[in-house]
């Protein structure tokens, strides 16, 4: 497996080559992967090359050489569900194949972490056509972290729909939060969308509220790393206080994710694990103390916006206005019926 080391960004574009899953495991956990798609996917990798690693023995023993491996990448994050998603259909493969033919079991894991990986990238393709659609004309957008190319399998789900709207000449501008204290807004989008050459200016995180009330922001579009059921979203910390302040000057205010990282077996945003980062993160800048020793830290990676800040989620299957557990029942029945053939 080949990925691009995304701590290194802007800096350097620097590639890491690995057939171990141990590095993959703990590339997720310093967020050299990141996005809730892209760890999904690099984790359904992981699995396919522990494979070649369990030994040819009974079929006990590859089990539990896989499920050791599904654990571990398992405990990397815990807030973003494409991840356990990912894994559970790479642990179906290993119930539905059977271990008894270790070539043709690897095979599937392989070919499964590929299908993952493409479904994603058809999903952002749809994500970005159904966002882009429902922009006004020359829309100034506002968008936090990153969700893009570098978060997913594809060209990206909130700049998906940015990119889209570029294309159809709907865009105008775009303001990027910063996105303290790892930078994802001004190191990976500002990155990102330099290499699309798409107008864009950075911006403090506390500045957003101030750029709304100058009359700067059209829409603020978001993605997503975990959604419940009655259509609350966990996304990068700073996502709530956005809703709210976009709410206050009545804009619009998106979430673009792919059906992957609802979780329908979450009822409500207070049940989503949210991942506390470690507190040098905060205290410390390029390794240089910014805060006094000792001090206590409270550093959540994620918060929660309630759904009724929400607008509409858009997702790859439609959009849903004013998200909500009627709303998102239906959605869920659609997704049910089309996996079905009905």
């Amino acid at each position: 497996m080949r990925f691009l080391d995304q701590t290194k960004l802007p800096a350097r574009e620097e590639i890491v080559e690995t057939s171990d899953y141990r590095i993959i495991a703990e590339a997720i956990k310093r967020l050299a992967i990141r996005g809730a798609p892209l760890i999904g996917i690099a984790a359904a990798y992981g699995v396919a090359l522990a494979a070649f690693h369990c030994a040819e023995q009974n079929a006990k023993r590859i089990n539990d050489c896989l499920e050791k491996v599904i654990a571990t990448l398992a405990g990397t994050r815990p807030t973003a569900v494409n991840l356990f998603w990912a894994l559970e259909r790479q642990r179906a493969v290993v119930s539905r194949v059977g271990a008894d033919s270790l070539p043709i079991l690897r095979q599937s894991l392989v070919d499964e972490a590929i299908a993952i990986h493409r479904e994603d990238a058809e999903m952002c393709e749809a994500i970005g056509k159904h966002g882009s659609e429902i922009l006004p004309h020359a829309a100034t957008i506002l968008t936090h972290c990153n969700a893009g190319a570098l978060a997913t399998g594809g060209i990206g789900t909130a700049l998906g729909v940015i990119r889209m709207a570029w294309e159809m000449k709907k865009l105008k501008h775009v303001y990027v939060d910063e996105t303290r204290p790892l930078l994802q807004g001004s190191r990976l989008t500002a990155w990102e969308l330099q290499q699309l050459d798409i107008p864009y200016t950075l911006l403090p995180d506390n500045a957003a509220a101030f750029l709304m009330q100058r009359g700067l922001v059209s829409a603020v579009v978001v993605g997503a790393d975990r959604v419940a059921h009655n259509g609350d979203v966990a996304n990068k910390v700073g996502t709530y206080g956005l809703a709210i302040a976009a709410r206050h000057h009545r804009i619009p205010f998106y979430v673009a994710a792919p059906v992957s990282t609802i979780d329908f077996a979450i009822t409500r945003g207070s049940e989503i694990p949210i991942e506390q980062r470690r507190s040098e993160e905060l205290t410390e800048f390029n390794g240089v103390s910014v805060a006094p020793p000792g001090v206590e830290v409270y550093s959540p990676a994620f918060d929660v916006t309630p759904h009724d800040l929400i607008t509409a989620m858009i997702t790859n299957a439609s959009v849903v206005w004013n998200p909500n557990a009627e709303s998102m029942a239906v959605l869920k029945s659609k997704l049910a019926q089309a996996s079905t053939g009905r």
